[in-house]
């Protein structure tokens, strides 16, 4: 059975967040959510799976270029281990290289302008990793089922 997939593009001041349609095919971005501190943070995304039903989370990893971790990329594995502490669901660390760039360059393309482009470069990478990750699962898992955590 599909469900709904709620998926982070972890950073500092901000988390760009998309959630999946019922049927597990199309990313949708949501306002993003700007950062305060970690209870709240935290509070925020379960709000967020609850107000969608969502039964999966996943969170994308920002490893370097070759594939290796960074600080960035670790700090978002923790958050993702704190996630998985507080929700009890499913929470998976999607490899999100060039997602930001990839973003951005779509949003200059659109012609939107600086201001605008830092306001919803987020929520778009939130929907491209999102996207990506039911592409994955789609093409992998035909039943829809997805592998072990990451």
């Amino acid at each position: 059975m599909k469900h709904r997939i709620l998926a982070i593009d972890f950073g500092v001041r901000r988390l760009g967040v998309a959630i999946s349609d019922p049927l597990g095919v199309v990313a949708l971005g949501l306002p993003t959510v700007e950062r305060t501190n970690l209870a709240v943070d935290l509070a925020r995304i379960d709000e967020l799976i609850r107000e969608y039903d969502a039964r999966e989370l996943v969170v994308g990893q920002p490893l370097s270029k070759s594939g290796e971790e960074n600080n960035m990329s670790r700090r978002a594995a923790e958050f993702a281990g704190k996630l998985r502490e507080r929700l009890g669901c499913p929470v998976k660390l999607w490899d999100e290289r060039l997602t930001s760039a990839e973003a951005n360059r779509m949003l200059r393309g659109a012609g939107l302008g600086i201001e605008k482009r830092r306001r919803a470069v987020d929520r778009v990478a939130a929907t491209l990793i999102l996207q990506n990750y039911l592409d994955w699962k789609a093409n992998q898992h035909p039943s829809g089922e997805a592998g072990d955590e990451a």
